[in-house]
């Protein structure tokens, strides 16, 4: 027993020796680790797909007829998704046409009523030469008494009369003249009007069918055949599968080296460790998450216990390596920031370019404005026998 006990306690003292060692040793390489790799990487779970969701509406009140699209199918830019009923926007087009041909008839009327009445005006300016011209030699033929003074007297009032009448048919030019100076038919304030009504009129016409006005899938689909819809009622969303990001949620004591630019390797639940994104930091929310609650926390009381709130951080995603393995909103996601360049801005800044900057546009609605005034410029050829006002 004597001879056990020392052999016994000599192997157990190797054995912690050892251990105390290699414990030492991998304490040694931690800090190593820590201080040459692990320090400059920030990692978090609590990241999930984001993206833009595209809310089709109608811009006009109407009933539905026809529904092209549901949920999960792809759908091209321009692609039609809803038609509502256009019996009473076929109608009020045609009324629209009807009155701009019958304004233009009736503005072109004003411009031949200048016309005639500056004949008017030149007939009574020949007819008060000729009456003041008779009068002044009758004033000469009374003093030889060729003619009476009555007759004097009636070639005074001839000559007075003509004078009123050119007087009265140069106030109807003028007044005329008020009606066209200064604009010519195609720019005259009551065709213009009756323009605005009839593009008022097409565009709604055009606006019964509603095209998809980005490519992407349809996540949501509320809207039924038959159902009276708004110009707030969402008929269905689409979501493009191109333009989405990762919003990471770090804790507030990670984003201490977080700079705008810095890579950022990404894992996806629904790939797992086998596929990663490759992306970069492209922004730093200006708030929590909770200062945004519908009733943000109140801390000042005396009940107060504090808890780690977490930034918002948007990453950008490769958009070749998205196309390859496409992702969805909402999925969970695994970011890890790598801080090595801890140099930059944290927050974008203004420039002259990302004020004139368009993040994401549509063109489906322009051309309708285009075929509108096409329209017009047919009924105004077929209606307008004058284009101008008629030289003075």
């Amino acid at each position: 027993m004597s001879i056990e006990t020392p052999q016994k306690n000599s192997k157990r003292k190797y054995w912690l020796t050892a251990l105390s060692i290699l414990f030492i040793i991998i304490i040694f390489i931690y800090i190593i680790y820590w201080f040459f790799v692990s320090q400059f990487y920030e990692t978090t779970d609590d990241a999930y797909v984001a993206g833009n969701l595209v809310q089709v509406m109608p811009q006009i009140n109407g009933r539905v007829i026809g529904i092209f699209a549901d949920e999960t199918d792809l759908v091209k830019k321009g692609s039609v998704l809803v038609k509502l009923d256009k019996t009473d926007a076929e109608i009020s087009l045609k009324n629209a046409e009807s009155q701009l041909a019958l304004t233009v008839r009736q503005v072109n009327d004003l411009y031949k009523n200048v016309a005639e009445l500056r004949a008017n005006v030149a007939m009574k300016e020949n007819n008060l030469t000729k009456t003041q011209d008779d009068y002044k030699r009758r004033q000469g033929l009374v003093v030889t008494k060729v003619i009476s003074a009555e007759d004097l007297q009636h070639s005074q009032i001839a000559a007075n009369s003509a004078q009123a009448d050119l007087d009265l048919a140069q106030s109807q030019l003028a007044s005329a003249m008020g009606l066209v100076a200064n604009t010519d038919l195609y720019h005259h304030p009551q065709i213009e009007q009756a323009e605005a009504r009839l593009r008022d009129a097409y565009l709604a016409l055009k606006r019964t069918t509603i095209y998809a006005p980005e490519e992407g899938y349809v996540a949501k689909r509320p809207v039924q055949v038959g159902q009276q819809v708004g110009t707030n009622t969402i008929l269905m969303i689409i979501v493009p599968l191109d333009q989405l990001w990762v919003t990471a949620n770090f804790k507030e004591s990670q984003i201490e080296h977080f700079y705008i630019g810095q890579p950022a390797n990404i894992i996806s639940d629904i790939y797992g460790n086998t596929i990663h994104y490759h992306g970069k930091v492209i922004g730093l929310s200006p708030g929590t998450g909770s200062a945004f609650d519908l009733l943000p926390p109140q801390n000042a009381t005396g009940n107060w216990i504090k808890i780690i709130q977490r930034l918002p951080v948007r990453i950008a995603l490769n958009s070749a390596e998205l196309k390859k393995y496409p992702l969805s909103i909402g999925l969970s996601m695994t970011v890890t920031v790598d801080t090595h360049h801890r140099t930059g801005k944290r927050l974008s800044t203004l420039s002259k370019a990302s004020l004139s900057k368009v993040i994401y546009a549509t063109e489906n609605y322009g051309d309708e404005l285009k075929e509108a005034d096409q329209l017009i410029e047919q009924i105004l050829k077929a209606n307008a026998a004058n284009t101008s006002i008629p030289n003075e």
